[in-house]
């Protein structure tokens, strides 16, 4: 049955059946941050949402996930990594189904935020189970590669499939498909995955809610800010709140013995600079590509199919960088690997800001393929350097920082880079109604159709209105666009000078020797 830290690894077989189980799950709770995307126009139709709305049905999931994912970590350390992930697979497989089914915005961002608790939950036991179950160094690299590598595929991959798949059979589809994968995954867990024990830990519940309510606070502020107003009460209240909130978990954090968040990783600048480059490509990525889909469905006017399969180049250098990204990290060690992906992503971000709404597609094609390299060149090394640097035991804390950062540089880019794109585009348009003489309630009634990316209104707009708007989205896409390009051009500076000095666990090792030596934390030179 089930194994402990100290048996023998298992048979080949089994390992490669825990590697699929373990990679098909991280494959759809990543597939899930990006495949409503090209959905969103869809639901914004049918159920009557406006562009806050559709930011609060991703945001709504990658919150939970991100607030959740050290307190994941924290319960599979006490309750046993694998029976927490298992439950996390269960709850996020019921929240797909309650997605699927939703009649309304609440209730849709409700079962989102589900299927972000049980992501939350069995995120952080992957990586942990993985190390668990390949003990030899230079197979669990590679296992280590091709897990990195199908975690980033989903990632990509979610725009080709939610394209065709929303226009087949409806955006309900989009949460429909994770529900069989993970039924067949909960099976086969139970039969190939090992049964790692417990240990004593104690839930940092205070963390918990400091960080969740810190976090909903930020978002808030960020996604209300740009409709509402910067000076309006609600949001300044939120906006205190998110500092009053998150200081008091950072002073927490240091002082209590078990703390959700160790802040004692980044005292390694090893490890501070991977955590800091995995935050800012999700920053950046996550922030830019949410709202490609609603200028190439809403601008452009390509149907779903055509929006989904425009991202294929971007898959297909993903599945080519992975592989690539681990030899690299494996032989010089993660940081070129994540300097050069960092550096690519933002010079796609930067030549897609280049092309406006009346581009073809193939003057922009270049960037799909530079984006979709920088992507794949940056999630193994950052797993890398945490394997190699962070001892067994905080394994499972430190896997769960690595997603937590992920998902929060998601949340906060789509927050953030959104709340630059509304604000650019009100300015913008306000500008444009007045030159066109219209009254400037008609920026509501304008903005509508193009929030909801096919339309909500009745009644088409007339030409020049409707150029103006579709201008001011695009200025505003390309603002955003900027913003993530610079914020990610500094980010690879800072990630190329803190790996480049030793922390002060063990030196940053190129590779594993061929004797299989591991190179944990605090191990000595």
């Amino acid at each position: 049955m089930g194994e402990t830290e100290g048996t023998a690894a298992p048979g080949a077989r089994r390992r490669r059946l825990a590697l699929a189980t373990l990679c098909v799950t991280m494959f759809m709770s990543m597939l899930d941050n990006v495949i409503v995307g090209n959905a969103l126009p869809r639901i914004g139709r049918d159920l009557d949402a406006g562009i806050t709305g559709l930011q609060w049905v991703a945001e709504g999931y990658s919150l939970v996930f991100a607030a959740l994912l050290l307190t994941g970590g924290a319960l599979g350390d006490r309750y046993g990594r694998t029976a927490v992930f298992r439950l996390g697979l269960a709850l996020f497989t019921a929240g797909s189904a309650a997605a699927a089914l939703a009649g309304t915005v609440g209730t849709l961002v409700a079962a989102r935020m589900l299927q972000g608790v049980g992501a939350a939950l069995l995120t952080p036991g992957s990586l942990a189970i993985l190390r668990h179950v390949f003990t030899d160094e230079r197979e669990r690299t590679r296992a280590i590669g091709t897990w990195s590598g199908v975690s980033a595929l989903g990632l990509s991959v979610g725009p080709v499939l939610g394209g065709p798949m929303v226009e087949a059979f409806g955006w309900a589809s989009v949460f429909w498909i994770n529900v069989p994968i993970g039924l067949a995954a909960l099976v086969l867990s139970g039969r190939v995955l090992p049964a790692i024990p417990a240990r004593p830990r104690r839930v940092d519940l205070g963390g918990l809610v400091l960080s969740a309510a810190g976090l909903g606070a930020a978002v808030h502020t960020l996604v209300e800010g740009p409709g509402r107003g910067w000076t309006d009460t609600r949001v300044l209240v939120t906006a205190v709140l998110a500092v009053l909130l998150l200081a008091a978990f950072l002073l927490l954090e240091l002082r209590i013995a078990e703390p959700m968040l160790d802040l004692g990783l980044f005292r390694d600048g090893v490890l501070g600079g991977a955590l800091l480059g995995g935050f800012m490509v999700s920053f950046g990525m996550f922030g830019a590509l949410f709202f490609l889909p609603l200028l190439m469905q809403g601008v452009l006017d390509w149907s779903p199919t055509a929006a989904g399969l425009a991202g294929l180049p971007m898959t297909a250098m993903i599945v080519v960088a992975g592989p690539l990204s681990a030899r690299l990290a494996g032989r010089h060690g993660p940081r070129p690997p994540l300097v050069l992906g960092i550096t690519l992503c933002a010079l796609g971000l930067a030549g897609l800001s280049l092309y406006g709404e009346h581009a073809r597609y193939p003057e922009y094609l270049w960037t799909l393929f530079v984006l979709g390299l920088g992507m794949g060149m940056t999630f193994t090394p950052v797993s890398v350097a945490v394997l190699q640097r962070v001892a067994p035991e905080r394994m499972g804390t430190a896997s769960a920082t690595v997603n937590t950062l992920r998902e929060l540089g998601g949340v906060l880019g789509i927050a953030v880079l959104g709340a630059v794109l509304t604000h650019r585009l009100t300015s913008t348009l306000s500008a444009s109604l007045t030159r066109l003489g219209l009254p400037s309630d008609a920026l509501g009634r304008a903005a509508d159709p193009l929030a909801g990316a096919t339309g909500t209104a009745a009644d088409p707009l007339p030409d020049p209105l409707r150029q103006a708007v579709e201008h001011a989205f695009t200025d505003g896409i390309h603002l955003a666009l900027r913003c993530g390009s610079a914020a990610l051009a500094v980010a690879a500076v800072l990630v190329a000078l803190l790996l480049r000095r030793p922390g002060r666990g063990t030196p940053t090792a190129p590779a594993p020797d061929p004797a299989g030596q591991s190179l944990p934390a605090g191990a000595g030179a």
